[in-house]
């Protein structure tokens, strides 16, 4: 069954001048992740805050749990959870007071927003903080407490917008077993990233948005076999390198790539370790002894350059906060 269903959204911004959204279309199954990849600009968070009934598009439709976006958005709020890019938590009140607000806004009792709030600080770890006022909070606190808000009424869908932006990575492999643990406890989630490992390690489909449009859809390996398989690398001095070269010809079926500076000569090679034993044996034959030589997958990276033409963008913080908008969003 498909939770959340988008087609054909069309969104501009500055009289129609900027394609934030150009005719996107994405799915997600049923207590799955799908990890959402693109650079600044690309149309992530214009996509969530349609989906989460916070934008509305020029054209197109969406539906979450089978209700109408458009249509009956009070009902998709009672159902979702939003986690944006920043926190969006008082920073003069406690963590506690915080999620009782929450709870309070998302019309629970007195006693369901106070029953709420300690199960949420106990599985953020964050009970020993909540009386502290938030902006005593570390940036990772942080996170995890506006997340929490999110689950406030447990959520049968989480839309979440780049949820480890600002993180160190201790931070941030905290925020992935979170993630980790919601998914199995049968969320569907939507989760947008910059960061590829990410994405890599929650997602169970990516969909890489460019532009406004899905460019590409599929598991990280199947993404990852767009861009071709193993990928034989040999390092030698420089004397070696026009034999070697020759060698990887003969184990390669594919165009041989010769970096002069970092003497290293690689190709694309289908038979995996078959071809690793092969050229070391003619590298021994020759008397070649390589400085370094082994087979190397594919990684997002690589799916990511081979698809937009460029690398995968990280954004910084005090970027965004010196223009105060997102660019192209």
């Amino acid at each position: 069954m498909k939770t959340i269903i988008a087609e054909d959204l069309h969104k501009s911004y500055n009289k129609g001048s900027v394609k934030a959204l150009d005719g996107l279309n994405l799915d997600v199954e049923e207590g799955t992740v799908l990890g959402v990849l693109g650079p600044n600009g690309a149309g992530k968070t214009t996509t969530v805050r349609v989906l989460a009934t916070l934008l509305m598009p020029d054209s197109g439709r969406a539906t979450v749990a089978g209700i109408d976006v458009l249509k009956n958005p009070d009902e998709v709020r009672k159902i979702i959870g939003l986690s944006g890019q920043y926190a969006a938590v008082d920073e003069t009140l406690t963590g506690w007071d915080n999620l009782i607000m929450f709870g309070r806004l998302y019309h629970l009792s007195a006693k369901q927003a106070k029953e709420r709030a300690v199960e949420l600080l106990e599985q953020f770890s964050l009970t020993d903080s909540a009386k502290r006022p938030i902006r005593t909070y570390s940036g990772g606190m942080r996170r995890r407490l506006d997340l929490a808000a999110s689950l406030i009424v447990k959520p049968k869908v989480l839309f979440l917008d780049e949820p480890t932006t600002g993180l160190d990575p201790r931070g941030r492999q905290d925020m992935w077993g979170v993630i980790n643990e919601l998914v199995k406890g049968g969320v569907t989630l939507l989760l947008t990233t910059q960061y590829l490992e990410e994405a890599d390690h929650l997602a169970d489909e990516i969909a890489v948005i460019d532009h406004g449009r899905v460019i590409a859809r599929g598991t990280s390996d199947t993404l990852k076999k767009q861009v071709g398989g193993e990928r034989l690398e040999i390092v030698v001095e420089n004397q070696h390198m026009a034999a070697t070269r020759e060698i990887v010809a003969k184990v390669s079926g594919g165009a041989i790539n010769v970096d002069e500076g970092l003497r290293q000569i690689s190709a694309p090679v289908t038979t995996g370790s078959k071809a690793l034993i092969e050229a070391a044996k003619l590298l021994d034959e020759k008397g070649i002894h390589p400085l370094d030589i082994g087979l190397k997958r594919p990684s997002l990276d690589d799916v990511f350059l081979s698809l937009t033409g460029h690398v995968a963008e990280e954004k910084k913080d005090e970027d965004l906060a010196s223009t105060g908008k997102k660019r192209g969003r």
